[in-house]
């Protein structure tokens, strides 16, 4: 099998920061890939950077809902660093709200980066890419985009919106050979994870995570494990590589079955 190879190759990841961006980077720096990592909180940002201490690490504060700031981010990138040749979009928030508690602010936030944020980036990223030919974009997306989930309504609207843009970007990109993939999570042991549960600083993962709530309507996971960050990374870095050179517009489920594939 052809191996993986992003040696001198430069990726873009969005809420690179920490958790599933983090691995990420992580996973792209382990392979010699060059990585511009963006996120909005400067002081993670940075104290990421001073952790992996990785001259092929490059770090830029961006508010991804915030379309000049993408633009003349990329811009930047491709000045000093050269060719895009894959964007991750992993920036994303959740706040926890039944439907008759969430706000008209906490609704528009919630798009404002889940959705929107992956409009900028990927129209950004795709006008660069298009007189190239060639490049990879992956949506890190949820399986909550396919799933009903109760005080989820915003998060699971913002991630559906964002899996069917990248859908769309994908066949719209198909003739300039760029390829748009999106990887839908489950539950996978993060920060914005961890703050769902009654005890965050818990090292088990709670009952009813892995055996499902059946007064919320949830199973639960078939695996009885939550995954890992790099357990999505290698989903990722799958999709970027020459290894899925004829895969676009593909949602790839890491849930451990906890969708049943719905």
């Amino acid at each position: 099998m052809k191996p993986i190879d992003f040696a001198s190759k430069l990726f873009a990841v969005t809420g690179a920061a920490q958790g599933i961006g983090a691995a990420i980077t992580q996973a792209l720096l382990d392979r010699d890939a060059i990585v511009a990592a963006l996120d909005i909180c400067a002081d993670t940002l940075q104290a990421f950077r001073d952790r992996i201490a990785s001259p092929r690490l490059h770090t830029y504060c961006l508010d991804i809902a915030n379309y000049s700031q993408v633009e003349s981010t990329i811009g930047r990138i491709e000045s000093s660093l050269g060719p895009i040749v894959g964007w991750i979009n992993v920036a994303g928030i959740l706040t926890p709200k039944s439907i008759l508690e969430t706000t008209p602010d906490d609704w528009e936030r919630t798009f404002a980066v889940n959705t929107t944020g992956v409009f900028n980036a990927c129209q950004c990223v795709a006008r660069v890419m298009v007189p190239r030919c060639s490049g990879a974009i992956v949506t890190v997306s949820s399986n909550a985009a396919s799933v009903p989930r109760q005080n989820m309504a915003a998060y699971a609207a913002s991630k559906a919106a964002a899996t069917q843009f990248t859908r769309c970007l994908g066949l719209e990109l198909a003739e300039f050979g760029i390829r748009c993939n999106i990887v839908s999570p489950g539950s996978t042991d993060t920060p914005m994870q961890r703050s769902l549960w009654s005890d965050a600083t818990a090292t088990d993962v709670p009952d009813a995570v892995l055996q499902g709530s059946l007064s919320h309507f949830r199973i639960g996971i078939p695996l009885r494990r939550i995954a890992s960050p790099e357990d999505v990374a290698d989903a990722v870095l799958f999709l970027l590589s020459d290894r899925a050179r004829h895969i676009t517009l593909h949602d790839l489920r890491i849930d451990g079955g906890a969708t049943l594939g719905a």
